[in-house]
C-alpha cells in the first residue's frame, strides 16, 4: 500500500490523516504513489464532514524524500512532461482541498516532497528535520509547486535554496517562514493536535470559505482582493453559521 488514509470522527468533525506509507524508501514518489495520493485527496474532496488533513510520511526518517530517481533516471522528453505533470497534481490536489491541509515534516523533506509541503496549508516539523531542494545536483531544474516558494520564503531565499541545492535544519527553516512551527523531539503530534484543535474550534463553513479566499488573494491584486473579501462576507449569512456562533459567543460573554 503507498498510501493510507484514515480517518477519525471528533465532536467538531471529522479529521483525515494521510500516510506515504513508503518508509524504507524514505517515503519516495514515484508515478504510481504520485496517482495514489492524488486519488486520495480526490476523495477526501468529497467528504462534506471533513474538517482537516493532517499528511504525514510513515516512519520517522522522511516525510517524502523526494521523487524516485530510478524512474526519473530513464524518461525521455515527452515521458518527463507526464511525470512532473502528475507530480503537479499531487500538490494541486492538496491545495483544492477545501479544508487545510498540515504536513506532518519529520526527518527528510527533500525535493517533490518539499514542494508538497509547500502546497499544504501549514508546515509544523520536529528538531532534526531538513529540508531541501537538491534537483540541480541531479542535472535537472525544480519546478512546478517550487513557484510558491517566494511567496513563502521570498525571492532571494528562494534563489539560494534552488540554485545551490542546500538543505535547511528545522531552526533555519522557521526562521524563514517555510514551516510554521517547530516541536520538539517526541512533540510533534502534540503540536499538531494544538494546531488542528484551533482549526476544529472555527466554523466548518468558515474554515472553507477562509481556504478558498486565501488562494483567491493569491492571483488578484490588492483591490480585488478586498472586493473578493467583502463578497466572501456577504456570503457567510447564507448559512446560520454566523448567526448562530455569535448569538452563542454573545450569550457566553453576558453569563461570564
Amino acid at each position: 500500500m503507498l498510501v493510507r488514509i484514515e480517518t477519525e470522527d471528533r465532536a467538531q468533525g471529522r479529521v483525515a490523516r494521510v500516510i506515504v506509507d513508503n518508509p524504507a524508501k524514505l517515503n519516495i514518489l514515484g508515478r504510481a504513489a504520485m496517482d495514489t495520493l492524488s486519488a486520495a485527496f480526490a476523495e477526501l474532496a468529497r467528504d462534506a464532514a471533513l474538517r482537516c488533513v493532517v499528511l504525514a510520511g510513515a516512519g520517522s526518517r522522511a516525510f517524502i524524500g523526494g521523487a524516485d530517481i530510478n524512474e526519473m533516471a530513464v524518461l525521455d522528453a515527452a515521458r518527463a512532461r507526464d511525470f512532473i505533470t502528475a507530480l503537479h497534481g499531487v500538490c494541486q490536489a492538496i491545495r483544492d482541498l477545501p479544508v487545510p491541509v498540515i504536513a506532518r515534516c519529520q526527518g527528510y523533506t527533500l525535493g517533490a516532497g518539499l514542494e508538497v509541503a509547500a502546497a499544504c496549508d501549514l508546515r509544523i516539523a520536529e528538531e532534526g528535520a531538513r529540508f531541501g531542494m537538491p534537483e540541480v545536483r541531479i542535472g535537472i531544474p525544480s519546478v512546478i509547486e517550487a513557484a510558491l516558494l517566494p511567496m513563502l520564503i521570498g525571492w532571494g531565499r528562494t534563489r539560494r535554496l534552488l540554485l545551490t541545492g542546500e538543505m535547511l535544519d528545522t531552526a533555519t527553516a522557521l526562521a524563514w517562514g517555510f514551516i510554521e512551527e517547530a516541536a520538539p523531539a517526541g512533540g510533534l503530534d502534540a503540536a499538531i493536535e494544538r494546531v488542528l484543535g484551533d482549526i476544529l474550534a472555527g466554523g466548518p463553513t468558515a474554515i472553507r470559505q477562509q481556504k478558498a479566499l486565501i488562494r483567491d488573494w493569491e492571483g488578484l491584486s490588492p483591490a480585488d482582493a478586498i472586493e473578493r473579501g467583502i463578497t466572501c462576507f456577504a456570503e457567510s449569512w447564507g448559512t446560520a453559521e454566523p448567526t448562530e456562533r455569535m448569538a452563542a459567543f454573545l450569550a457566553a460573554k453576558r453569563s461570564g
